[in-house]
């Protein structure tokens, strides 16, 4: 990507190396339904909060866009979304709120609870934060083998697609009480949420698409692909369960990024009222 001359974003909590309190938020459950970037199952890293020792202080993080160069990178990522999205929300007679950018290290509190760096990032909406630890892009080139500049780039935009759904109200509907649902039902209700970040994700790149490299594309495509609840299953147990996805498959993710990069509008992107495919 071409960000030399893109405005980095100052809205950014700097809290590596900051130790962290304990206890489990009160809406912690949330992160269940939309943060766990890689599909990891949301009690497995929620318990982390119960091994965590209660602590009192914290020191404060520092505020405004980080100077080592992964850091630069992540501020000029969010300052790109941050400048399509004012533009998006003004042509649909709205205001956008710019989200606050978490960058920590190993484990973080958030207002949804505890989160730790294996559940990959995630966004919380009561507190309009995305939580990242920067390691993960270490784990998208190695383990995922999605490397490249663009593929980081799209790890953020889709958990800013999460804030624009929160903003746009999706995020309340989905969560709002209906008569209970199964778990296949939630977590089909879990992949067209996220199916739909990758397509916001999409919207972002066509609008940025002045900062595009030849190659940053198909780095973004095989990024939507490795993540793909069909492929992390099968590369973990040997075999895909459909009825437990919770982020789509590759073929889904790829096909609703491609979605909003081709349309670049928000109306192209409802997952919810056509089928998820």
């Amino acid at each position: 990507m071409q960000l030399g001359d893109q405005r980095g974003s100052d809205n950014i909590e700097d809290r590596r190396g900051i130790g962290i309190g304990g206890g489990l938020g009160i809406g912690g459950v949330i992160i269940a339904i939309v943060a766990a970037f890689l599909g990891v199952d949301p009690s497995t890293i929620l318990n982390v909060a119960n091994e965590v020792a209660p602590q009192t202080s914290q020191q404060a993080a520092p505020q405004g866009a980080p100077t080592d160069e992964m850091g630069k990178f992540v501020s000029k990522v969010l300052g790109s979304t941050e400048d399509v999205w004012q533009q998006m929300f003004r042509s649909m007679g709205r205001e956008y709120r710019n989200p606050k950018l978490v960058i920590y290290t190993q484990a973080v509190r958030s207002a949804c609870g505890m989160g730790q760096s294996a559940m990959g990032p995630f966004y919380c909406p009561n507190d309009e934060r995305l939580y990242i630890d920067l390691a993960f892009y270490r784990d998208l080139q190695t383990r995922f083998h999605a490397p490249g500049d663009f593929a980081q780039a799209y790890v953020i935009a889709h958990e800013v697609g999460h804030h624009v759904q929160n903003q746009l109200g999706i995020m309340e509907k989905m969560g709002s009480p209906g008569g209970r649902a199964s778990r296949g039902q939630a977590n089909a209700q879990s992949v067209r949420l996220e199916l739909q970040a990758d397509c916001f994700a999409g919207i972002w790149a066509n609008h940025a698409a002045n900062r595009l490299e030849p190659g940053d594309v198909e780095e973004g495509l095989n990024a939507a692909s490795a993540i793909g609840d069909d492929r992390l299953q099968q590369e973990s147990q040997g075999y895909v369960v459909p009825e437990s996805f919770t982020h789509g498959s590759s073929a889904q993710r790829v096909s609703w990024f491609k979605q909003g990069m081709k349309s670049g509008r928000v109306q192209d992107c409802d997952t919810f009222s056509t089928g998820a495919h």
